[in-house]
């Protein structure tokens, strides 16, 4: 099966791709303007469908047995992984993220999640059987929750697809994912792969439309059991607002602010590299993304000048081309949101460096067309400024020095998002006090950004609640059942007399 053929639309309900009956809508190539794929929107009416698909393979496949469904994630992995090529293209093309980025992160992450879940997938947790009351054998089974509805983000399309899909089907779900309309390509490409991997139609169902009328109306479908949803946190306040009015369970992994605490006896060396990279990556479109720098002071000038240096030397342009570091940003719309909180920024605080779109790339491509936007440091900023309590989400990184630990802890903690933060200390009792101190979903030390399928990924505070990867998210789509049998056939039980009789 070819993965790249769109074929008549945006819509991939019951193992068939179809068009929608909405509106049309390009999908635009951020490095230059160009259209990508032409699609046409989900209606209201696209989601019903798409929702009676998921919930007539429901049966079948969560009474299929862990064995089978592990069986088919392993072929999903592999078709994946034969696919490689074809994401990593088409994932840069609706994105503008640089080639190398897709190509060595997104594509080999999706394949490793999903052969992660083909071995979660026959390992459901649960209390061992035993006489707990002394009377009775009581054991838990853990059941799918239904029909999933999943909204997924703009920035990682593919991988946010993986990781909505493979915890919901490997638990026994099934799902219907909606996409961001500015990037669904791959995610048809991942369902379409379901479909050669040989899993059952209507398990998977992806309908691409706009949050308004799609998603909303698929968060509220009365045959959705499930919401997972990735985002920011206004629209994750949203999400949950019709979720709770329909008694839904919710998922929700939203915005974040991630503090880079750099302690005096760092290796300054590996914070500046490691503050560039966090920084940067996906253009800084990234909720994990190193955004907030607090630098003890005797480290503060030094590393404000190396990263300036850094941020210098970025290799921005064509993202197809492989020594690109930095391509553009998803949209012009996004990238002049982002100049605009530097733009706001200049009257109190300084910008170092960047600050402004660049004309030519580093290889000499034109890039005004595109929606580029230089690697941008800014200093002298107060704590609650704008940007540093805002999520920008573009390539800008602020920088503020701290004195003492309690105050550089206080002030990583002072945002309302928790979603990621690191730590950079040689230091043992520091970096355990930093980890347990920092109010955070996921704390490094020493490092900023890796995730691993293994391990969990989630928020505190107003970055959202529950997990992605690992066996915890398998556990967010499960239902917990407690099954009791009586052990003694005797017809009148002892606690009877707490309702009628005596003894």
């Amino acid at each position: 099966m070819d993965l790249t053929d769109f074929g008549p639309g945006a819509q991939y309900i019951a193992g068939r791709q179809t068009r929608g009956s909405g509106e049309p809508f390009q999908v635009v190539n951020p490095a230059d303007g160009s259209v990508v794929e032409q699609v046409a929107l989900a209606t209201t009416g696209d989601v019903d469908t798409a929702v009676a698909a998921a919930r007539a393979a429901l049966p079948g496949w969560s009474s299929a047995t862990p064995g089978a469904r592990s069986e088919a994630l392993t072929r999903l992995a592999a078709v994946l992984a034969g696919a490689a090529g074809d994401l990593a293209r088409v994932e840069t093309a609706q994105t503008g993220k640089p080639v190398k980025l897709a190509t060595e992160f997104d594509v080999p992450g999706t394949v490793d999640n999903a052969a992660f879940f083909a071995g979660a997938a026959r390992n459901l947790e649960g209390k061992a059987a035993g006489e707990y009351s002394g009377d009775h054998t009581s054991y838990v089974r853990r059941e799918a929750v239904g029909v999933v509805g999943s909204i997924s983000p703009w920035n990682y399309p593919l991988q946010m697809a993986a990781w909505k899909i493979l915890p919901a089907i490997a638990a026994g779900n099934t799902i219907v994912l909606k996409p961001a309309e500015l990037t669904p390509l791959t995610s048809l490409m991942f369902a379409r792969a379901c479909t050669a991997a040989g899993i059952p139609d209507g398990v998977v169902n992806v309908v691409t439309g706009a949050g308004r009328t799609a998603g909303e109306h698929l968060v509220g479908h009365p045959d959705v059991a499930m919401v997972s949803f990735t985002g920011s946190t206004g629209v994750g306040r949203r999400v949950a607002e019709i979720a709770t009015a329909g008694v839904k369970r919710t998922h929700l992994e939203l915005g974040g602010k991630a503090p880079f605490v750099v302690f005096d006896d760092a290796d300054l060396d590996a914070a500046v590299q490691g503050a560039v990279a966090a920084s940067l990556i996906n253009g800084g479109q990234d909720c994990t993304a190193a955004t907030r720098a607090y630098v003890q002071r005797p480290l503060y000038d030094a590393f404000v000048a190396a990263v300036a240096e850094l941020y210098a030397a970025i290799r921005i342009g064509d993202p197809l081309n492989p020594r690109t570091d930095l391509g553009p940003l998803v949209s012009h719309a996004h990238r002049d949101r982002v100049a605009g909180f530097v733009e706001r920024a200049r009257s109190y605080a300084t910008v170092v460096t960047g600050g402004r779109a660049p004309e030519k790339g580093h290889d000499g491509t034109d890039l005004t067309r595109g929606a580029y936007y230089r690697p941008t440091l800014i200093t002298g900023a107060a704590q609650d400024s704008e940007v540093v309590q805002g999520e920008i989400f573009g390539p800008v990184l602020v920088v503020l020095p701290f004195d003492g630990d309690d105050e550089g802890l206080r002030l990583a903690n002072d945002t309302p998002y928790g979603l990621a933060a690191s730590a950079w200390t040689a230091n043992v009792h520091r970096s355990l006090r930093a980890t347990r101190e920092i109010a955070a979903g996921c704390v490094w030390v020493n490092d900023h950004i890796p995730i691993i399928s293994e391990m969990p990924h989630g928020g505190y505070k107003a970055s959202g609640y529950g997990k992605d990867m690992s066996q915890y998210s398998l556990d967010e789509y499960t239902q917990v059942k407690h099954v009791m049998f009586d052990t003694t056939a005797v017809a009148r039980k002892d606690w009877h007399r707490t309702v009628f009789g005596d003894r």
